[in-house]
């Protein structure tokens, strides 16, 4: 489904003419309809699938009375030995050592991406849900062109993400006579060694995923795609992650690639060895990778993140723009009324109307459960959260395309330490900055109806 941000938004100053509009999204929806049936038969069918499935059934889960829901507690607190073990024993995928510098807003991911292109020795790999077609986006597919004559690059973005944003500009002005390309992926490739694919979208289905891998050794996550937005605009978060887990991100990354390549779903079965494992290095912790992946019929963030509110016994932090899972806003008002420290961080005004209403029912429903909410003064789009000692961020948004149908991808991990400095680094900071929200400010006529739309999306 299309993001919340590009279906729901106030209008914005378009950046393409409307021929050129219509072309880049007429492209876009043949592929998807056409090409990836006949390329990604076997994952088009399973995304197909849990559209049907996944969208009626939030419906129905939406409008039970929350006395009617049966919300358990379990016993294992997150952040424990124990609550890990439970993990394991449930599937999960295994944690692997390694070691976490986070990054807040543009400057500072922009700033590692910086020394991480400049140093790279043999490759980048770029995963991205919007490559943007702004004078930051091409800023950065310049840089990339003239390092891809030294080392591999390959960039991979999702086609209905990255076609939509082309359509709108961001809120700071362009520098004049600035002409935006009305195809980034030609863009990337004329005069440079880049090689570029899409993440096609069958039944409306997006890659929400932003991955970045350099030379197999480090790779960076979080929310941040590639355009003026993430630069200096939003308030978001990505990580630098390195050690043995990297192994783990680059062979998600080289699916995702080979999914996208020519042969679809038939290259996921060619025979390809697994990516080698850095060593550790610096301080590392257990890191455990959870997917969104309803190809493959995978919910890992959903289930960890709802076991985890459902053990929590001292803290629940949450800063995430988009709010609007049912069973999870369930789960957090259980928390609160059973003497949980709930914190939410919401922004302000975000980039989705509808998502705004839906935010602001659901912070009437916690703070009526004894939760307290906050309102970012700008736009935030960070998805982090914080269960007692454990931990998990990446790109997942509270809502049912993140939790059930988009492709994405977040880390976990129960480090004590390390909790505290992502404490230090967004929810203390951005609690500062925040104002609470009153019960008397949800007050909306139209919020239940605009909170049901929400959930579809």
């Amino acid at each position: 489904m299309i993001s919340p941000s590009s279906q729901n938004s106030a209008p914005k100053t378009v950046t393409l003419d409307s021929m050129m509009a219509g072309k880049a999204l007429a492209r876009t929806t043949l592929r998807g309809l056409v090409v990836a049936g006949i390329k990604q038969p076997i994952t088009s069918t399973r995304r197909g699938l849990a559209v049907m499935w996944h969208r009626p059934s939030v419906v129905v889960t939406g409008n039970l009375p929350q006395q009617m829901v049966n919300e358990p507690h379990l016993p294992d607190a997150p952040g424990t030995p124990a609550f890990e073990r439970m993990l394991d024993s449930k599937g999960f995928p295994s944690a692997k050592e390694g070691s976490l510098k986070w990054l807040v807003d543009g400057d500072e991911f922009f700033g590692e991406l910086d020394r991480q292109l400049a140093g790279a020795q043999k490759s980048l790999r770029m995963q991205l849900y919007i490559f943007d077609n702004d004078d930051i986006a091409v800023r950065y597919a310049d840089k990339l062109k003239a390092r891809s004559r030294e080392i591999d690059i390959d960039v991979l973005y999702d086609d209905l993400g990255s076609a939509t944003a082309w359509l709108s500009a961001p809120k700071t002005s362009p520098p004049a006579g600035y002409e935006p390309p009305g195809d980034m992926k030609k863009y990337l490739e004329d005069g440079s060694e880049i090689e570029v694919r899409r993440s096609l979208n069958p039944w409306v289905v997006a890659d929400h995923t932003k991955l970045i891998v350099i030379d197999g050794r480090t790779a960076i996550l979080g929310g941040m795609n590639m355009g003026r937005e993430y630069y200096d605009e939003w308030h978001d978060l990505m990580v630098r992650v390195e050690g043995p887990v990297v192994g783990d991100l680059a062979d998600i990354s080289r699916r995702k690639w080979r999914l996208a390549g020519p042969l679809g779903d038939l290259g996921l079965f060619t025979k390809v060895g697994k990516s080698q494992s850095p060593s550790a290095s610096g301080e590392s912790v257990p890191i455990r990778v959870l997917r969104t992946e309803s190809g493959d019929a995978v919910q890992e963030i959903f289930d960890a993140s709802l076991l985890a509110i459902r053990g929590a016994k001292q803290r629940i932090y949450i800063e995430n723009p988009y709010f609007a899972s049912d069973e999870i806003v369930i789960a957090v008002c259980a928390a609160a009324m059973r003497g949980v420290d709930v914190r939410v961080v919401m922004p302000a005004e975000g980039d989705s109307v509808i998502m705004d209403a839906g935010n602001l029912e659901t912070a009437r429903v916690l703070i009526e459960s004894g939760a307290k909410v906050y309102r970012f003064p700008e736009m935030a789009h960070m998805k982090v959260m914080v269960c007692d000692d454990w931990a998990t961020m990446g790109s997942a948004n509270l809502d049912t395309l993140s939790m059930r149908i988009n492709s994405e991808l977040n880390i976990a991990f129960s480090d004590k330490g390390e909790v505290e400095r992502l404490m230090d680094v967004v929810f203390r900071p951005d609690i500062a900055k925040s104002r609470r929200i009153r019960l008397k400010e949800t007050d909306k006529r139209e919020g239940g109806f605009m909170e049901a739309v929400a959930d579809q999306l």
